[in-house]
């Protein structure tokens, strides 16, 4: 199919920059970029290492290896002529900078100046930018090459209970920050799994356990069951996860070394949704009391109440008293 363009000598040209995405397979361009591209009067590239190349000229497209010169591109284009620029994925401030001095030097006939997107980021697409710049790290930096699982592993925590403070606090950008630096320890773990001599995994495969695993516990989204409430997802998701685990116990799988009150509550929470009746026994080292704040954990799951969260609010609020009271002194 050919195209085909009837324009006059006095005709306005027109001046396409043609952006691509490196997030993005080469090739996969747009159906406009792919018209404007077969339709143009001439294709400039300054970039002769740009991963679009190959793919135009194995489309019959004819790309020119050249730095474009604003002065040149509006005396090339008049006449009605389309003239691409495919710009490093840097942009060329040099080019558009040129372009906008002419336009605003009202001594100049200027043609059509457009942007085009010739591909666009998908979603989540940003996350390959840092898993490129965790490699980068990994690499070149003394403290980041240097780093285990085990080294790292308080952080991990640190930075958890950050995002917590920011979810209750309720700030939004406080929020997307943590969310962050939660997902650093993520990518940062897998890098480092990556170098493992002897069982080594990727983030590509850390995703693709989780990705997994989300579709075969949802199978009333991804297969053919279905779920009327949020108990019945709760509940198939405990029973399919205590058959991939081969779990004999409710308490399976709790980890131990988290905070004494998300401890107690966990284990309510597993005894209460299994149906079973287990009275609180009196706790060493610290007796009766220990006993209370157990019994007060239990109560407060059953509730539907998170104590460890109620907690922290009432330590916040007892937290701000004493600094009005040491602003009273």
């Amino acid at each position: 199919m050919g195209y085909v363009r009837r324009v006059t000598a006095d005709a306005p040209g027109r001046i396409v920059l043609l952006t691509t995405s490196h997030r993005v397979a080469p090739g996969l361009l747009s159906w406009p970029a792919w018209q404007v591209l077969h339709g143009a009067d001439r294709v400039l590239c300054a970039d002769p290492a740009h991963p679009q190349l190959p793919y135009l000229r194995e489309a019959g497209i004819t790309v020119e290896e050249a730095a474009a010169d604003a002065q040149e591109l509006v005396d090339d284009s008049a006449g009605g002529r389309t003239l691409v620029v495919i710009p490093s994925g840097e942009g060329d401030a040099r080019l558009t900078d040129g372009l906008a001095r002419l336009a605003g030097s009202g001594r100049v006939q200027m043609p059509d100046l457009e942007l085009l997107p010739a591909s666009y980021d998908l979603p989540g697409a940003r996350l390959l930018d840092l898993v490129q710049v965790m490699d980068t790290i990994r690499a070149e930096c003394p403290w980041s090459s240097a780093q285990t699982h085990e080294g790292l592993a308080k952080y991990g925590i640190e930075e958890a209970y950050e995002l917590v403070e920011a979810i209750e606090a309720g700030d939004r950008e406080e929020l997307r920050e943590e969310l962050g630096d939660v997902l650093l320890q993520v990518v940062f773990h897998a890098r480092i799994a990556q170098d493992d001599a002897e069982e080594p995994f990727s983030i590509d495969d850390v995703a693709g356990t989780i990705v997994e695993k989300l579709i075969h516990r949802h199978p009333h989204v991804f297969g053919t069951e279905t779920a009327e409430s949020a108990e019945d997802v709760k509940a198939h998701w405990r029973r399919t996860k205590a058959a991939e685990k081969q779990r004999e116990s409710v308490t399976d799988g709790i980890p131990l070394g988290q905070p004494a009150l998300a401890l107690a509550t966990k284990l309510a929470s597993r005894v209460r949704t299994a149906g079973l009746e287990v009275a609180a026994p009196v706790s060493g080292g610290g007796g009766d009391l220990g006993e209370r704040l157990l019994s007060l954990a239990v109560r407060a799951e059953a509730e539907g109440i998170d104590p460890e969260s109620a907690l922290r609010a009432a330590a916040r609020a007892y937290r701000d008293a004493i600094r009005m009271a040491e602003q009273a002194e």
